[in-house]
């Protein structure tokens, strides 16, 4: 009899330590920016139409207005986490008041899918609307006023989501990258159609390879020291993924590169084939100074709707649209989703 209750006890207090273990786990910060006192964050998962379960963090704010809020999914940059940037949004616009839900591609950070580190036009716009699949069905979100924003390479895709699914209310961009374009095309267009035939031969070279060996090869990603001969837009990414000031363990810019064979997929399919469609109100923001500046200024010709507007931020460089407080204009941003989320 004094076995059982010493045995009862003991499982009492692994249960016990177990608990707490987990749930000191769970509330431990792991965010690359302040943690706010306005609102409750909640880890998340849903998934995709192909089935890939995503994980998210869900901003509340603590002090609502109403029984459902307008609510805004985000994700980008291209090649980091939700705690990285995204969070960094996603905090700050629930602090306005409204629900945010920031998450990870397929294949990248928390979310699910392999191979890991690959990236998709198709996958990546569906996970867009793979939030907005989430977002309509929380008791506590007014499913008609729903809004996306995309961040750097999340931009494009953002775009892409808002001219195909007119759920999407109201879309921001912020410092965004036409990823087919970059890819098919290279970094200021550079790349004629003899390069990128040799290119495509060498990605196909490497998925023959990749099955060979039941690997898959990772492309380049930031060097792990500076030389000081590197293009600025490249010492500006270091700036960030490489210092404590935005660095992840989970962030593939922050500590590798992407499967290099993702890029095939990008150049033979276009993601802003139908962004002239978009009948829905679009705020695109970039930076004066940003590298990626032209992504933003030829995405806004291509919208044709009334209610578009292209920001553009005195002084700024791409990644300062990724936590400079100073920069960011949250206010705008804030002021309109609230005026076309309603």
């Amino acid at each position: 009899m004094k076995l059982g209750i010493i045995t009862l006890i003991g499982l009492i207090i692994v249960a016990a330590i177990g608990f707490y273990l987990k749930k000191s786990v769970f509330n431990k910060w792991d965010k690359t920016f302040p943690q706010s006192d306005k609102v409750k964050v909640e880890k998340v998962t849903f998934k995709n139409r192909y089935g890939i379960k995503l994980v998210g963090d869900l901003y509340i704010p603590k002090e609502k207005s109403s029984d459902k809020l307008a609510a805004i999914a985000i994700s980008g940059p291209f090649g980091a986490v939700k705690e990285q940037a995204s969070g960094l949004y996603a905090q700050t616009l629930a602090e306005q008041g409204f629900v945010t839900l920031a998450f990870d591609a397929s294949f990248t950070g928390e979310s699910k899918g392999t191979p890991r580190n690959v990236a998709s036009p198709d996958i990546n716009t569906e996970d867009i609307s793979a939030a907005v699949d989430y977002l309509s069905n929380l008791p506590i979100v007014d499913k008609n006023k729903i809004g996306i924003l995309g961040i750097c390479g999340f931009g494009g895709f953002a775009l892409n989501a808002a001219a195909n699914d007119p759920r999407i209310k109201a879309t921001v961009t912020a410092t965004m990258y036409d990823m087919s374009r970059v890819n098919t095309n290279g970094y200021f267009d550079a790349m004629d159609k003899n390069q990128r035939y040799a290119l495509r031969q060498q990605l196909n070279t490497q998925r023959t390879e990749d099955f060979k060996t039941g690997t898959y090869k990772i492309s380049a990603g930031l060097p792990e020291k500076l030389k000081g001969d590197e293009p600025q837009f490249v010492k500006d990414y270091y700036a960030y993924y490489k210092t404590p000031r935005g660095w992840h363990k989970r962030s593939i810019n922050s500590n590798g590169g992407w499967n290099m064979t993702s890029a095939l997929s990008f150049m033979n399919m276009p993601i802003l084939s139908y962004a002239a469609e978009i009948q829905t109100p679009v705020l695109i923001i970039h930076g004066e100074k940003a590298h990626s500046r032209y992504f933003s200024e030829d995405a806004y010709k291509k919208l044709t709707g009334k209610n578009k507007e292209l920001m553009i931020i005195p002084d700024a460089n791409h990644t300062d649209l990724y936590d400079n407080l100073e920069k960011i204009p949250f206010a705008k941003i804030a002021e309109f989703f609230k005026t076309n989320l309603h």
